[in-house]
């Protein structure tokens, strides 16, 4: 006789009678017990990895009407769905993103519209032009007023930005001096100037309301408080920057863009070093913005390709986007609702992508989130493996960016062994080594 031992278990502890019923599955998390659970999982984070490339397919739609090309773009304030765009020829548009139609064409200026501002209920907006005229607008595309300017300022010089204050009725502008505007008022409120240099930017902190920053020509980053007379601090860098932002969750940290194809990261409270260094374009940088929750920043540049970089990481970029027809972006602005990017490039088009290129638009059952949310673990946990990491980097790019970057990559390998032979043979502490975070600023800020 031989005995046979078989398992035996009771229907009553783990079969349900209705879908309703509820019941205690049993595992035992002893790893002893999954020998193979760490290869199961490099395995998902893997194909998680792979299959993120097969469906990463991040350009939604081009908006096309205006006739030149788009110089910016302003997001509305209270809405979504609507977008304000300026172009070359003067002309501005506001657009519908939900159908990704026009509802509203305005000869706003002579020239270029240099910047848009939107006010922070939305009831109004903001275009200054080549046409030293700072006009205001209703946002209200149904409004009776809807074709003509509420105001209209004759500014005695040129405005080349304008950006609106985050919770009061105030503006500012820039040009050859940054000046403080109040809606109801014909006149600066407050005037700074610091040099005799042309300013190409100014931007409101949207924390610290108080404060703003712009760019100036003598390659400069200047900050002020609206509340004191004159200006506080500069720092100057090798070369000009082109536009500042402030992150929307750090208050005292903003990022530049740099003629020298790279994004520098400040904290305005220690000038004296960048706290990160962002490369891989290029060409110059023409504009950069930061997503909602300030951990991502995206960027357009001269080189025809906008790029997605993480805040805090090694300053690579984690995205690049690019089409066949796409020329230098001007202008980049990333949605409220932290899903959707919008570029306005020199062609003539607005275009929509994926602020995550293989993320599933529309709604998700609940498996499919439990699944998704599952695989990024998954991928964060073997982000580090050589495979997947190679696999989660692999990006094709134009031919002309991707000479550009070998050429790049080969005169910043010769220059750092050039240094580094020139302080192999060179009396100890003559060369000293500059860290990448220190190379860039020629004047530190004045105390």
């Amino acid at each position: 006789t031989m005995k046979v031992k078989v398992l035996s278990r009771n229907p009553d502890d783990y079969l349900r009678e209705t879908k309703r019923d509820i019941h205690k599955v049993f595992r035992n998390y002893n790893p002893v017990l999954h020998p193979f659970e760490a290869p199961r999982e490099y395995m998902r984070a893997l194909n998680a990895t792979k299959l993120d490339r097969v469906f990463a397919k991040p350009f939604l739609a081009s908006l096309d009407g205006h006739r030149d090309g788009v110089c910016c773009l302003c997001k509305h304030r209270k809405r979504l769905s609507y977008l304000f765009s300026g172009s070359c020829d003067g002309e501005i548009r506001q657009w519908n993103l939900t159908n990704r139609q026009c509802i509203r064409t305005l000869q706003g200026h002579t020239g270029f519209v240099r910047g848009l501002a939107c006010s922070p209920d939305g009831k109004r907006f903001i275009s200054v032009g080549d046409d030293k005229t700072v006009k205001h607008w209703n946002s209200d595309p149904l409004s009776e007023e809807r074709d003509i300017p509420i105001n209209t300022v004759v500014a005695k010089s040129l405005y080349t930005g304008v950006d609106h204050h985050w919770t009061d009725s105030i503006y500012a502008t820039c040009g050859q001096s940054v000046d403080i505007w109040n809606m109801e008022r014909s006149e600066p409120v407050r005037v700074y100037k610091w040099g005799m240099d042309s300013i190409q930017s100014v931007k409101f902190n949207p924390v610290e309301t108080n404060l703003c920053i712009s760019t100036v020509s003598d390659r400069s980053i200047r900050l002020y408080d609206i509340r004191a007379a004159v200006p506080l601090n500069k720092v100057t860098l090798k070369l000009r920057s082109n536009v500042a932002v402030w992150n929307p969750m750090e208050a005292y940290n903003f990022t530049a863009a740099n003629e020298d194809h790279n994004l520098y990261t400040f904290d305005m409270r220690k000038l004296d070093f960048a706290l990160n260094v962002h490369t891989d374009h290029t060409d110059a940088v023409l504009d950069v913005d930061y997503s909602p929750t300030g951990r991502e920043l995206v960027s357009g540049s001269y080189d025809r390709t906008i790029r997605i970089f993480p805040v805090s990481g090694t300053g690579h970029s984690r995205e690049v986007y690019h089409t066949k027809r796409m020329q230098r972006v001007f202008t980049v602005k990333w949605s409220a609702d932290n899903r959707y990017i919008l570029s306005g490039s020199d062609e003539t088009n607005i275009r929509m992508w994926k602020a995550r290129a293989s993320e599933k638009l529309g709604r998700m059952t609940p498996r499919e989130k439990a699944a998704a949310d599952y695989n990024e673990k998954l991928k964060l946990k073997y982000a580090y493996h050589p495979q997947v990491k190679r696999i989660a980097r692999h990006r094709h790019v134009p031919k002309t960016i991707y000479q550009a970057m070998k050429e790049k990559k080969l005169i910043k390998d010769s220059q750092r062994k050039k240094e580094q032979n020139l302080r192999a043979n060179s009396k100890p502490g003559t060369v000293p080594r500059v860290p990448e975070k220190l190379k860039h600023i020629v004047l530190p800020p004045q105390e």
